[in-house]
């Protein structure tokens, strides 16, 4: 082979490199990103269940006007987009947190975390916070 050749057969194959590594960055950010919006989702939907809790009369297992006694049903607790915990209970507000399985920040980055939001949930209304 000629010295052009093996020139060119080098080129190709670092050009492969860099596209091989840029897909897998763009995969990794997707799936990131994906996590993200389902621990939203999970904790939006614990927010409405703490909401239907404070609706509730003690009859049928609920708060009776207040959010004191709420838990997370145990089968929610834990699922493939992350954990989630009830931070605090007060009568009229009750803090949720849910930490995601996927970390934040660059690939191969050793100092990200998980992804972690807040959810506050108060009579009518709820507030989402992301954790740093």
């Amino acid at each position: 082979m000629g010295q052009q050749q093996i020139l060119l057969i080098v080129l190709g194959i670092i050009i492969v490199g860099i596209a091989i590594v840029i897909g897998i960055d763009n995969f990794q950010s997707k799936a990131v990103q994906a996590n993200r919006d389902a621990v939203i989702i999970d904790l939006n939907y614990l927010a409405s269940d703490a909401q239907a809790f404070f609706k509730k009369t003690k009859t049928y297992g609920g708060g009776e006007q207040s959010f004191i006694g709420y838990d997370i049903p145990s089968q929610l607790k834990t699922n493939d987009n992350g954990t989630y915990n009830v931070l605090s209970t007060q009568p009229l507000k009750v803090i949720i947190e849910g930490i995601g399985v996927e970390k934040e920040g660059n690939l191969g980055c050793s100092g990200s975390n998980n992804i972690k939001y807040r959810i506050i949930v108060e009579p009518g209304k709820s507030i989402l916070q992301k954790i740093n």
